[in-house]
């Protein structure tokens, strides 16, 4: 089997024949491969699974985490994408989207779990993308300094200036109501 190559651009019709057991993300038709993440990269999305989980329990959204393919397209034909992600995790509220080894759609939420090989995509590249399709709370944790950043998509379908937190606080989900995170037990590793 032909491992992508650097230069060139996929779909996700391409992505879907290679290995199974390599994770790879699609960047604007880009390949990047993902590293294992860190124990701490671990320690905080086990964390963030099981808030959130305790809290969607019984209700209409659910909370997933990767590996989970993401598959973000403006039209029906999905197979076609060139933006295919991994999130950390991700919230989706609408179940009739979901695909055999992921989502096709707008998840609610995205977490993406800083590291310093995929710092540059998480910051700038997805960013902008999540933005471009409208996901509406996009949080970017960074362990090294135990920071989380949380962009709302406003009125005008722009990211406005972050909510910053630190280990200290307690985390108000814009779009889940009455759900606040604890990051002093997110960060506690």
């Amino acid at each position: 089997m032909l491992l992508p190559k650097s230069e060139q651009r996929y779909t996700y019709e391409e992505y879907l024949k290679w290995p199974e057991e390599e994770r790879w993300e699609l960047i604007e038709g880009i390949a990047y491969m993902q590293a294992a993440p860190s124990w701490q990269h671990q320690a905080i999305s086990r964390e963030l699974i099981i808030q959130f989980g305790n809290y969607l329990r019984g209700k209409s959204c659910s909370v997933f985490s990767s590996p989970f393919d993401l598959v973000l397209t403006s039209d029906e034909n999905e197979k076609e994408s060139k933006n295919v992600f991994q999130p950390d995790l991700l919230i989706v509220c609408d179940s009739s989207k979901l695909i055999s080894t992921g989502y096709v759609g707008i998840p609610d939420l995205i977490v993406e779990i800083v590291s310093p090989s995929t710092a540059r995509n998480d910051k700038f590249y997805k960013f902008n993308i999540y933005e471009k399709f409208g996901v509406k709370e996009y949080w970017i944790i960074e362990p090294d300094i135990k920071l989380l950043s949380v962009f709302t998509l406003s009125e005008n379908k722009r990211y406005g200036r972050p909510e910053i937190y630190s280990e200290l606080d307690k985390v108000k989900v814009h779009i889940l109501e009455n759900l606040e995170i604890n990051l002093s037990d997110v960060f506690n590793y």
